[in-house]
């Protein structure tokens, strides 16, 4: 009995599979999923110009927040979450 052909026409072998979805990886550095499965923001406008700003608003600016109910769906997509 002849052995199994190796070969990439060959449906024997566990690669048989399509290409793994990957992540946009602008996504993976701005979101975060948090444990309840919301999916966490930093907030914009901390970057520069802040000498124009107050005090208490860039206080504001540096907690995170919850990304709006509307906009988590497509998120997630782009997280593969």
């Amino acid at each position: 009995m002849a052995g199994i052909a190796k070969g990439p026409n060959n449906n024997n072998h566990k690669n048989c599979t399509m290409p793994k979805m990957k992540s946009k990886s602008g996504a993976k550095k701005r979101f975060e999923l948090t444990g309840t499965g919301k999916v966490k923001r930093k907030h914009a406008f901390k970057s520069h110009i802040l000498t124009k700003k107050s005090t208490k608003r860039k206080r504001n600016l540096t907690y995170s927040a919850i990304v709006d109910k509307a906009d988590q769906a497509n998120v997630k997509i782009m997280l593969n979450g």
